[in-house]
């Protein structure tokens, strides 16, 4: 048996996952939703993920940013220790690349906050 809480909605359930006869049985959650999250987070769990990078700018030392889409949880780690080298040096606007393509995943890290772009 295995516990997660469903994270799509604000709903929050608790399902839980049961391997009978070779087949996984859900319970505990309200929608369809909630069904198909545990069953992705089964197979290959993914997430967003929300951080800060630095800048060369002393009004402003960090930029927020996000992933454009959700990565494989897997690769959570390693994109942060990614991103712990990177220096943002060209003013930035919110919804900008700041890196293409990280690691190869195929998802951008873009801007969250166009605090840079107004600083000139």
């Amino acid at each position: 048996m295995r516990q997660m809480t469903c994270i799509v909605c604000p709903a929050g359930c608790r399902i839980t996952v049961d391997k009978i006869n070779e087949k996984y049985v859900f319970s505990g959650n309200k929608c369809a939703r909630g069904w198909e999250f545990a069953q992705a987070e089964l197979v290959s769990p993914v997430r967003s993920l929300t951080t800060t990078v630095r800048t060369a700018f002393h009004d402003m030392p960090v930029l927020p940013v996000r992933t454009n889409r959700e990565v494989s949880k897997e690769k959570i780690t390693e994109i942060i220790r990614a991103l712990s080298k990177v220096t943002v040096t060209e003013r930035t606007g919110i919804g900008e690349t700041v890196i293409a393509n990280i690691l190869e995943t195929g998802c951008d890290i873009i801007a969250t906050g166009d605090m840079l772009k107004g600083n000139l």
